[in-house]
């Protein structure tokens, strides 16, 4: 009996063991992001500014020359595709910081995505009250994600310093608007939406500086914004001006031109939109051409991405116009502001030297000026290098012998052989003359070489 039992025992026991469900594997520990996955290269020390093509919207990540992240906007919910991608080519790591300038869905519809995305430390928006309810559910979300979120209000022991956002040596991102509690919110009238109206006059403005270069981030400032930064006094000169509002005709004002003094103007624009609302306005490119602003559209010239070493800006459009080389790019130099003013072109079979030195305008010109030099940059294909540097010294002789020198056919002045600006001259532009005589009776003496 027992022997019959004990087989039968052995195959209940091995049934029971496969009945019996595998031990739970261990909690997996909980993240609060998912890993990213990021593209972009290692700092080079050169600031970069990615001007982003998000249609009818806003958006451009800063990278600092040590690698410090800034996206200001976000962009439509339409540039949700777009941005997903294009993000992690440019980032290294998690992104440092994000600005969203005011409760508008084309400056922030993308949000949600892009947080996703890249992981942002902070993010810092202007408070503006009355905001629509679907802004603060996004902010509210963005705070259950672990985003520290701030307001650029000034330091209540320095209320009447500007808010700066140190990104790495000689780096710095400061907030020139608004400055409530310090200063009021503005309040403007409009025809239209009043309340986005009031959003738009207050939008974050800010102002990027490396070495002598800078760029201003205008929002959807309005002329009423201007004014007040301009009565403030605070420091608005820029070598590329992100223009406010997407060029529409309620900002970027003569006046506040004149003390931006922009030698790029970036518009962020979609084309089909462009037309339905009207932007940018032909007044605002006329304007922005009266101070000699090259004007990038990103509707007609795509993504613009802006290299400065401190020194200058170098700026390459992702579409180049037809007739140009793929290789294109546009130089921009604050020394040449300084060299370069604006004065009327004087045309060069004519105009005699005093002539032109009587069209010199004391403090710019006129927006209805049409003759003036609307090009105060040199576009550079290839920079034309052959041939040996000369010496910087030009002796009295050699220019009384009729040395050579150079010009380019947009400005009025011209420079000795061997000035480093004449290398920058797009040889289409190249304009020679046999000697310093014959140079002065179309254009005056260059600042730099004093030729």
């Amino acid at each position: 009996m027992t022997a019959r039992l004990l087989p039968l025992l052995g195959l209940l026991l091995v049934a029971a063991c496969k009945q019996q469900p595998p031990p739970a594997a261990p909690p997996s520990p909980a993240r609060a992001n998912p890993e990213k996955h990021f593209l972009g290269s290692a700092p080079d020390g050169k600031l970069h500014v990615y001007f982003l093509d998000v249609g009818q919207g806003d958006s451009a990540l800063i990278v600092s020359p040590e690698g410090r992240t800034v996206l200001v906007d976000a962009g439509p919910a339409s540039a949700v595709k777009h941005l997903i991608n294009r993000l992690p080519e440019l980032l290294a790591a998690r992104l440092d910081t994000v600005v969203l300038t005011h409760p508008a869905p084309d400056h922030y519809g993308a949000l949600d995505v892009v947080q996703k995305i890249t992981d942002p430390v902070q993010l810092i928006e202007p408070q503006l009250p009355e905001n629509p309810s679907e802004y603060d559910g996004l902010l509210t979300t963005m705070g259950s994600r672990q985003v520290a979120i701030f307001s650029p209000a000034p330091n209540p022991a320095k209320p009447q310093e500007l808010t700066r956002i140190p990104l790495g040596k000689d780096v710095e991102l400061t907030v020139l608007w608004p400055r409530a509690p310090t200063e009021p919110l503005l309040t403007v009238s409009s025809a239209g939406d009043a309340k986005s109206a009031q959003h738009e006059a207050n939008s974050i403005v800010l102002r990027l500086t490396y070495g002598k270069t800078s760029v201003l981030f205008a929002g959807d400032a309005r002329a009423e914004t201007e004014a007040a930064l301009m009565k403030a006094g605070v420091e608005l000169s820029s070598t590329v001006l992100k223009v406010g509002a997407h060029g529409a005709d309620v900002a970027t004002t003569e006046e506040f031109l004149q003390q931006v003094g922009p030698q790029a103007a970036i518009i962020s624009v979609n084309a089909e939109a462009a037309k339905a609302l009207g932007v940018p306005a032909p007044a605002t490119i006329e304007r922005l051409k009266a101070v000699s602003a090259h004007v990038f559209r990103t509707d007609e010239n795509g993504e613009v991405h802006a290299v400065s070493d401190g020194e200058k800006f170098v700026l390459t459009p992702q579409k180049i116009s037809a007739g140009e080389s793929p290789s294109t790019q546009y130089v921009f130099s604050p020394d040449d502001k300084k060299l370069d003013p604006i004065v009327p072109l004087v045309p060069l079979t004519k105009a005699p030297a005093e002539e032109s030195a009587k069209a010199v305008p004391a403090k710019g010109v006129s927006a209805k000026a049409t003759q003036v030099d609307l090009s105060r940059f040199d576009k550079v294909v290839e920079v034309n290098s052959k041939g040996e540097e000369r010496s910087s010294r030009t002796s009295k002789k050699a220019k009384e012998t009729g040395d050579k020198y150079y010009a380019s056919r947009h400005k009025p002045i011209f420079h000795k052989a061997s000035c480093p600006s004449v290398k920058r001259i797009n040889p289409e532009n190249l304009v020679t003359y046999n000697s310093r005589e014959e140079a002065m009776k179309q254009r005056k003496p260059a600042g730099d070489c004093r030729p």
